[in-house]
């Protein structure tokens, strides 16, 4: 039989030091995991102990300020367990040094006031291994309890102490996992205020105010810790006219940034070198060439409807020249949609001679254009097909939206309806012309960046 490791006492007096409690107690905050959900880990110590000891019950308790606390029980529920410490055996064994026993509770003063010794069910022996944190302090202990008086061997005494060491083992895990859990989250938090930063210096501020039009816009991001590639824009040209595009470059993060940052400037360098909405996405391809000149890595490319608004009596006439981008929607003030859809464009800087389509439509007063990305046509719908052009514009034809910020309005409900279906980021652009010029709102056009 081995020789017992720790100074055993049955009935000595408690040799903590007051000074230390405070310490003590804080230590036990620091291990509140405890209480957090485990593996059974807890419960699969105190089985053991009770099988050790050939003991009816057995529990893993931790003792704080005021109160004893029950990890894990086995025989009986752990709220039985829970109790003050003025009267608890288990607060006895933490204010003990070592590996403590009872053989006879009721010849203990001192233990006979423990409810589970007074009462059910009923305790006479009990034997308990201090739970010592890495720094020494004592959290709590494992116990082993009987109803009959008995003697504990040395053996016994020994497997107790290493499941102690084990649940120290157990709560250092957590503790573990909980500080990993809480910097991941810090690190995310993080990473999604540099995402929302970042792709703000993407998107415009604010539109401008248009004479004569009211123009809305929104970004509805997938994932808000990565940066999307959707883009928009609208500023004004020569004389009394006004540019816009909206598109989506290929790929997420640091680098679909950088390239949407270069679309975005080259866009708005091309129109003022030529507004022609077609030359504005030829020079955009030529870049993109040129900026993958030399390079191994895949070609940078995007799609992108580009446009030139035009005033035109009481309304507008829009130029739009597509590069592989889904077709716009025309909503009229009669509540009818149409399709607007430049035939045969093609992707921007992938292919070498590139065919880029070009369309004019006139919006009359009452009538609306939505600019969208793929994002929102490539969501998947209830039924687990992708929501397509089509669908949207059924959609937008039964929610008969009334100007650009209903447009708007009716988009964000759609993209929340669709909940799990939208697995990509989605760009909205509308411009509308009032009915009525002079009731148009007073307050800036507006853009928003709205995560669903």
């Amino acid at each position: 039989m081995s020789a017992p490791r720790a100074a055993r006492s049955e009935v000595e007096e408690p040799d903590i030091d007051s000074a230390d409690e405070a310490h003590r107690s804080a230590a036990v905050s620091r291990y509140l995991s405890l209480d957090a959900p485990g593996d059974g880990a807890l419960e699969r110590v105190t089985s053991l102990a009770a099988r050790i000891f050939r003991a009816p019950v057995a529990t893993v308790t931790v003792v704080d300020g005021e109160r004893v606390r029950c990890g894990a029980a086995h025989g009986l529920p752990a709220q039985a367990f829970q109790g003050t410490r003025a009267t608890s055996l288990c607060a006895r064994a933490v204010e003990h040094g070592g590996v403590l026993v009872i053989p006879d509770t009721l010849a203990d003063p001192r233990a006979a006031a423990d409810p589970l010794v007074s009462g059910g069910p009923g305790v006479r022996f009990y034997a308990a291994a201090p739970i010592t944190a890495p720094d020494g302090h004592r959290l709590g202990s494992v116990n082993v309890m009987d109803t009959r008086p008995r003697q504990a061997d040395a053996e016994e005494l020994d497997a107790l102490q290493d499941l102690a060491a084990l649940v120290t083992g157990e709560l250092e895990l957590r503790m573990a996992a909980a500080r990993t859990v809480a910097a991941e989250r810090e690190l995310r938090a993080g990473a999604e205020r540099l995402a929302r930063t970042l792709q703000r210096t993407l998107l415009p501020p604010a539109l401008p105010r248009v004479p004569g039009l009211h123009a809305a816009a929104a970004y509805h991001p997938f994932s808000a810790d990565e940066v999307g590639g959707d883009f928009y824009d609208l500023f004004p040209l020569d004389g009394n006219r006004w540019g816009f595009f909206l598109g989506d470059v290929c790929g997420k993060g640091a680098d679909a940034a950088a390239l949407t940052s270069l679309v975005r400037y080259t866009l708005r360098a091309a129109a003022v070198y030529d507004p022609d909405p077609r030359a504005v996405l030829a020079n955009l391809d030529t870049v993109l060439h040129q900026e993958h000149a030399g390079s191994q890595a895949p070609p940078p490319y995007c799609t992108a409807v580009f446009g030139v608004l035009e005033p035109d009596g009481d309304g507008f006439t829009v130029t739009l020249a597509g590069g592989g981008h889904p077709p716009a929607l025309a909503v009229r003030a009669d509540g009818g949609v149409e399709i607007v859809h430049p035939e045969g464009g093609q992707l921007i800087g992938i292919l070498r001679d590139p065919h880029f389509a070009q369309v004019s439509i006139r919006l009359n007063a009452g009538d609306a254009l939505l600019l969208y990305t793929d994002g929102l046509t490539e969501a998947r719908t209830g039924a687990g097909a992708m929501l397509e052009w089509e669908g949207l514009a059924s959609y937008v034809e039964a929610a008969a939206p009334a100007g650009a910020d209903d447009l708007l309005v009716a988009v964000h409900k759609l993209i929340a309806s669709l909940g799990e279906g939208v697995s990509d980021d989605t760009a909205v652009l509308a411009l509308s012309v009032p009915v009525h010029p002079t009731a148009a709102p007073l307050q800036e056009p507006w853009c928003s960046m709205t995560t669903v």
